[in-house]
């Protein structure tokens, strides 16, 4: 009888003592300065999402404030923390599921955090003109004191595409706050429309018989315009999609689209249809690969693209490769004429972030890891073209050989993977075997 209760009572104490480690974590939180507590999330680790208070222009408190969510993963007080600058949206991250490959790796804490006008930390009113890199810099920075508060191990921040952007922002911003920084496929463009991307698709990318296919593959989808555009417009009718183009120009750009997309993603030109596939099937494949909603205007991304006008930069296309079937002649200031309402039309790029992180990462040697994939169109706004790092002890710029925007450490050949780990140990991260 004594042999079957003492295991239940010791399992009975080991609960009491993991649900008093929860709740002293949780009670460390909640006495954070301008934290909000939310809700303890399902995860392998603890694990919450909150709210921090930010002021809405950090140059100017008096003016208010707004909640920016954060997700927190406690691993240890004295373990590094991994900082995720995301771009976008959050949401992802609630998923019990959701793994950051270098938090995994350094077996660290993470302090996930969503950008400012984006998921649940969007301000109210929605007054864009605070909507700033200088702004969404400072949330960072007040994030990483907040929460230095509690975790004494080293930093280490980082982020993906426009995460990765900001990251190396926050960085040159910040040099001291972090003690790395490894920014995944992360652009720093110099203009609304960059410029390099078109050079980038018509010259660099793949192969040239992989080129020469591919700029077949979206003439194909002009000549068949005139049977497919018919089925394409019934299709965006049917979701309810509005343009502020016409329907005919929309379709021009999703095969500009289709190009971009295919070479960032990596999508395979052995899937795309055939010269007897029937006109239905050339249609499937187009929206599967870049959905019409993109162009919708406004679209979940509206955020983005009124920073893209104002400080980040974009894309631009080019119209060489879309035959005599086409509807648009040019697509100089697309952005402003499609992608965004139009009382954000009149907005002028400022260079001046862009200037700024050039002359940062040049002129200093900050421990900083670019990861870029080959055949990613967005590498070619990258650091990677003009960035000389040989005279530099601590940027590295790892390039995945025919790679894509899903470029990580953990898809790297296995000699560049060890390399990546080899320069982390060097700036006294332990690497969770």
């Amino acid at each position: 009888m004594t042999k079957k209760i003492l295991p239940i009572v010791v399992l009975i104490l080991l609960s009491i003592q993991a649900v008093a480690q929860e709740s002293e974590f949780q009670n460390r939180l909640k006495s954070l300065n301008g934290v909000e507590v939310l809700n303890k999330l399902n995860s392998k680790f603890e694990k919450y999402e909150l709210f921090i208070n930010q002021p809405l222009d950090h140059s100017n408190k008096a003016i208010g404030t707004l909640h920016q969510r954060v997700i927190v993963t406690f691993r240890g007080y004295d373990k590094p923390t991994v900082m995720v600058t995301e771009g976008y949206n959050a949401d992802y991250a609630l998923y019990p599921s959701y793994s950051e490959e270098i938090s995994d790796m350094l077996d660290a804490n993470l302090v996930f955090c969503e950008h400012r006008y984006f998921g649940k930390s969007v301000p109210e009113p929605c007054d864009w003109q605070y909507m700033t890199v200088d702004n969404s810099c400072n949330d960072l920075h007040n994030i990483r004191q907040t929460f230095g508060k509690i975790f004494s191990g080293k930093w280490i921040s980082t982020g993906i595409s426009k995460g990765g952007s900001t990251c190396t922002y926050y960085r040159a911003a910040y040099p001291n706050d972090v003690d790395a920084t490894v920014a995944y496929v992360a652009p720093i463009s110099r203009a609304q429309e960059d410029g390099r991307h078109e050079k980038f698709l018509n010259k660099k990318v793949g192969t040239k018989e992989d080129r020469k296919k591919m700029h077949a593959l979206q003439l194909e989808y002009m000549n068949r315009k005139d049977s497919i555009l018919p089925m394409f417009k019934k299709y965006c009718e049917n979701y309810n999609y509005s343009f502020s183009i016409p329907i005919e120009c929309v379709y021009d750009y999703e095969i500009l689209e289709l190009e971009f997309s295919m070479w960032q993603w990596g999508t395979s030109l052995k899937n795309a249809p055939k010269e007897t596939d029937n006109n239905q099937k050339w249609l499937s494949y187009l929206i599967n690969v870049v959905d019409p909603d993109y162009f919708v205007c406004p679209n979940q991304y509206l955020p983005f693209f009124y920073q893209a006008l104002r400080e980040l930069g974009y894309y631009g296309y080019s119209t060489k490769h879309l035959g005599s079937n086409a509807s648009i002649k040019s697509t100089k200031g697309y952005v402003k004429q499609i992608m965004v309402p139009q009382e954000m039309a009149d907005i002028k790029f400022d260079p001046t972030v862009y200037k700024n992180t050039c002359k940062f990462l040049k002129q200093n040697d900050p421990t900083i890891i670019f990861i870029y994939g080959e055949n990613d169109p967005w590498t070619a706004s990258g650091v990677a073209p003009w960035l000389n790092c040989k005279k530099k002890q601590n940027i590295k710029i790892y390039i995945q050989p025919n790679g894509s925007h899903l470029s990580r450490i953990n898809n790297m050949p296995n000699n560049i993977e060890q390399e990546i780990i080899n320069q982390l140990k060097s700036w006294g991260f332990l690497i969770k075997n």
